[in-house]
């Protein structure tokens, strides 16, 4: 690292590096021969990898490691983990006697930047100025803040954070998961941010209570399970949505749809059809639905429903309402059903659920099927005849006394179109079915695909191969197109045989 020296002359350095470093990493005493890089529990890596780029243009090494790839963000942080932990050690002793560290940060980066020459010189580490600055900014991160968390919260790639441990902490990068070389200093750490982020909640965690969601910041959501429930300690798992909603032609360019597919998608949303996205768990059907949003004309009223609200809608006149869960005494519950009820009192022009789960389903269906259109929403499905399959249960499951065909009909009558999107083994998300509801015939959905993604392999990088295709099939739903003006963008984009 830049600007570092370190003497290693001084025989007391290495016992009071090993006490403090036993301290600060709440573990036992290890024995002689322990590995340089023993605070780290990946190998140094190659000097021929490959450095892409973290946060702040710095390098943040990836490798592979037993076959996962790693994201070295750490090596990028002005000292090693084991002299951070140093650090940190000794820090916390001279802040003690000054004091309690309080809540703010302003405050302690005084604080720690008062100290962190001392410091530094007491440890025989040499930094530069541009070093020391970083390095508070670490410290004070990891006495009052989010500790590793917080570094990748600020890493731009990283969309998702699952911590299964004190030194178990994957993220999610580009679409692909990958181990990390970020660590908490033990599990008392780790449960300290735990109950850091319920505190700034507002919220309570504990063994009674052993489940929490919260939001960690703006467009930052944590689910949080610690023991009994998670039995080898404190999980997390932290959503990142993106500041801003991405558009359907940007999505193009991303190779997630073609072109003409975002050209039927646009009419759709334009003639008010009812669309619901379909797909598995972090398939991209929350990121879709804001670029189909996107679409909507700025004077229409817009109300959206959310468990969580993550939709950065670039129109004014919106009002997003988000559901509010039990609190510490079991009060104070609104549903997505209760909000779904009172949006529909609102004189919406559109209502976009961010996702169907429960009993709020035969609401909106009821509100699609008896003339309130152009509803947006997600649902999770394997493939689009599930989806109805699934909205078929939600439905009947709210209404068990309706009988199997009447709320099919339902079904059918309030969906138009189905978009299923899949992440693919390499990561990149497409759409890979856009499916039209025509109607019921003898109690059965009759559906048809307007297009396809037809798989082709996998190239030498691992890159799934394949087309967008049409099938060219005339959809129903062309009778409503007509008073748009949009016939002839709809029969360009559905020419039979087209492929992108």
């Amino acid at each position: 690292m830049l600007g570092r020296r370190r003497s290693r002359s001084a025989p007391d350095a290495v016992d009071i590096t090993e006490r403090i470093r036993r301290r600060a990493l709440d573990l036992k005493p290890v024995g002689a021969g322990v590995p340089a890089n023993s605070g780290n529990r990946f190998p140094p890596p190659r000097p021929a990898e490959a450095d892409p780029p973290g946060p702040g243009g710095r390098s943040a090494k990836l490798l592979s490691f037993a076959q996962t790839p790693v994201y070295r963000l750490h090596d990028a942080a002005p000292v090693e983990r084991a002299e951070l932990h140093q650090v940190l050690a000794v820090l916390s002793d001279r802040l003690e006697a000054q004091g309690p560290l309080g809540d703010s940060r302003w405050d302690l980066e005084g604080r720690v930047g008062g100290l962190i020459e001392e410091v530094l010189d007491d440890l025989n580490l040499r930094l530069n100025s541009r070093e020391q600055v970083d390095l508070v900014d670490l410290l004070v991160g990891e006495l009052i803040g989010l500790g590793p968390i917080e570094r990748l919260l600020a890493d731009e790639t990283v969309s998702e954070i699952m911590v299964n441990g004190p030194d178990a902490i994957f993220v999610e990068r580009r679409g692909r998961v990958q181990a990390t070389d970020e660590a908490f200093r033990g599990a008392i750490h780790l449960m300290s941010v735990v109950e850091r982020i319920a505190e700034r909640a507002g919220r309570r965690i504990h063994e009674l209570q052993p489940i929490m969601d919260a939001r960690i910041d703006e467009g930052v959501w944590a689910n949080i399970v610690v023991p009994p429930l998670a039995v080898d300690g404190p999980t997390m798992t932290i959503r990142k949505v993106a500041r801003e909603a991405i558009s359907l032609d940007r999505m193009v360019r991303q190779g997630n749809l073609s072109a003409d597919m975002a050209a039927v998608l646009k009419v759709a949303v334009r003639c008010r059809l009812n669309v619901v996205i379909s797909g598995a768990s972090g398939s991209g059907k929350t990121t879709l639905l804001g670029a189909l949003s996107e679409t909507i004309a700025p004077d229409e009223r817009i109300v959206t429903v959310e468990d969580t609200a993550e939709l950065r809608l670039c129109q004014t006149h919106v009002v997003p309402l988000e559901t509010r869960r039990l609190n510490g005494i079991g009060r104070g519950e609104v549903t997505q059903r209760q909000l779904l009820r009172n949006a529909l009192r609102m004189r919406p022009d559109r209502i976009i659920v961010g996702e169907l789960r429960g009993s709020e389903a035969i609401d909106l269906v009821t509100a699609m099927s008896s003339g309130h259109d152009g509803v947006l929403t997600t649902l999770h499905a394997g493939r689009p005849r599930e989806a109805l399959g699934r909205l078929e249960i939600l439905v009947s499951a709210a209404a068990p006394d309706v009988s199997a065909r009447s709320y099919r009909a339902q079904v059918a009558q309030a969906v138009n179109l189905i978009v299923h999107v899949e992440r693919m083994d390499d990561g990149q998300r497409r759409v890979t079915r856009v499916t039209e509801v025509v109607g019921l015939e003898d109690d059965t959905i009759v559906t048809q695909d307007l297009f396809a993604f037809a798989y082709t392999g996998v190239d030498d990088l691992g890159r799934v191969q394949g087309a967008f295709k049409t099938t060219g099939l005339k959809p129903r739903f062309m009778e409503r197109v007509g008073p748009f003006g949009l016939e002839d963008t709809l029969r360009h984009a559905l020419a039979s045989g087209r492929e992108s």
